[in-house]
């Protein structure tokens, strides 16, 4: 009986984690200060999206795109996948990121952003440095 009760405690803890599906804003989670969710956006300066895959996307997209690499970063457990889809059915992408390590004063987590566009799938990997203000800024 206590493995089974085990195992759902396990699955409520999982479940409690998991994506929010229903397109709620869930970038409530942590808001920088003197800026909000625009803010957060902006530091990502374009994320790691491939500079040729992101000219065919939309602003929307491109937001959806930016949002789910931010939610990677901030809040997604190491490997646990945010996925994202664009308004038009033939884009969407997948975010996951590493364990968060330090660099200084500074937590840096690596990541891969994932695009299906059209069928043709690309996969960017970067790395991306929280900064002081709670935005998070990618490596170059």
């Amino acid at each position: 009986m206590k493995t089974g009760t085990l195992i759902v405690a396990s699955m409520l803890i999982i479940a409690g984690c998991a994506n929010n599906s229903a397109g709620g804003n869930v970038l409530t989670s942590f808001v920088p200060s003197g800026g909000g969710k625009n803010a957060v956006i902006d530091a990502l300066n374009g994320g790691i999206i491939d500079p040729t895959v992101s000219a065919t996307l939309s602003a929307d997209d491109r937001r959806k795109a930016l949002e789910a690499e931010y939610r990677a970063l901030e809040v997604a457990p190491s490997g646990q996948i945010v996925a994202w889809r664009g308004s038009q059915r033939a884009i969407s992408g997948e975010v996951y990121a590493a364990q968060p390590y330090e660099v200084g004063s500074q937590n840096c987590r690596q990541y891969v952003h994932k695009i299906d566009n059209n069928g043709q799938t690309t996969s960017t990997r970067g790395t991306a440095c929280r900064n002081e203000d709670g935005t998070w800024t990618p490596l170059v």
